[in-house]
């Protein structure tokens, strides 16, 4: 019996990025289906591509298959973002898959800060992200998830949001795996306090041969000073296995977790260079 093909994705997107010189550039790209990249940006003076990704679609729906890939080559240096953020509607029948490849050379630089992902009611979403980072390269990667609307109002009526993430060596050994799942029926994140008031969930993962002991210990301070700082905000900090770390927060809003991970982006950016606190002017 022949195998069953796999369904084209609704929207797929490769991209790759070179240092030319003293230039950063988009050496290849290639799009299809539902994915765009809008003219690539340069949001400071270090020469760093800011690639915005677009779904002219609007949001996702039930079936949806999405599939992204960008490597940043040797001492190149990339940022990739959205235009908006990712809506996950309903989902009738089959859920929405959204896969992710990264690959980061010796001393390149990635940064992946995208949107929200807001999940409305009987919303089903996967998010399948692998990174490759070699011993030298840097990368950064950012989720936020928030409660979409709900006719009667209450904030978890997705049915199932699972983020999957493994970053590794460029000979497999691994760096982490991280594993968000959130089944609002079954966990009952409301009841048990998991997040309760506490509705926006933000995720933050590095690796960067600068990020040692010192810097999560500098990350822990401004945590713990943001959380002293801003009610119903609480956050943590661990260190990787490879030199890197993890944080994880949870808040009130989408505003505070978004500005507070954007300033351990700027205290990780500050480890490795002059960049500035990152700010894409979207709003």
């Amino acid at each position: 019996m022949s195998p069953v093909p796999e369904p084209e994705p609704t929207g797929s997107l490769e991209l790759r990025v070179a240092r030319q010189g003293g230039r950063h550039v988009i050496a290849a790209q290639r799009h299809q289906g539902a994915l765009r990249l809008l003219r690539p940006v340069y949001l400071d003076s270090s020469g760093q591509q800011c690639v915005i990704v677009v779904n002219p679609g609007g949001g996702y729906v039930g079936g949806d298959r999405y599939r992204l890939t960008a490597e940043v080559g040797e001492d190149a240096s990339a940022l990739v973002t959205t235009q908006s953020a990712t809506k996950v509607y309903r989902t009738a029948g089959r859920g929405v898959l959204q896969e992710q490849r990264f690959i980061v050379a010796d001393g390149a630089v990635l940064e992946v800060v995208l949107d929200p992902l807001i999940a409305y009611q009987d919303a089903d979403y996967l998010q399948r992200t692998s990174a490759v980072v070699a011993p030298t390269g840097r990368l950064v990667l950012t989720d936020i998830v928030t409660p979409g609307w709900a006719p009667d109002g209450s904030p978890y009526r997705w049915r199932s949001v699972l983020l999957r993430t493994s970053l590794t060596r460029p000979a497999g050994e691994p760096i982490a795996t991280d594993t968000l799942r959130l089944v609002p029926d079954e966990d009952g994140v409301a009841e048990h306090g998991f997040l309760g008031r506490r509705t926006h969930l933000g995720t933050l993962l590095a690796v960067a041969p600068e990020l040692d002991r010192d810097a999560v210990e500098e990350v822990h301070r401004l945590l713990a000073d943001r959380e002293a700082r801003v009610d119903g905000l609480r956050a943590g900090v661990s260190p990787l296995s490879s030199p890197g770390l993890a944080v994880r927060v949870l808040g009130p809003a989408t505003e505070p977790v978004h500005e507070l991970l954007l300033d351990v982006h700027a205290v990780l950016r500050s480890r490795w260079g002059s960049q500035p606190r990152l700010n894409l002017r979207k709003y």
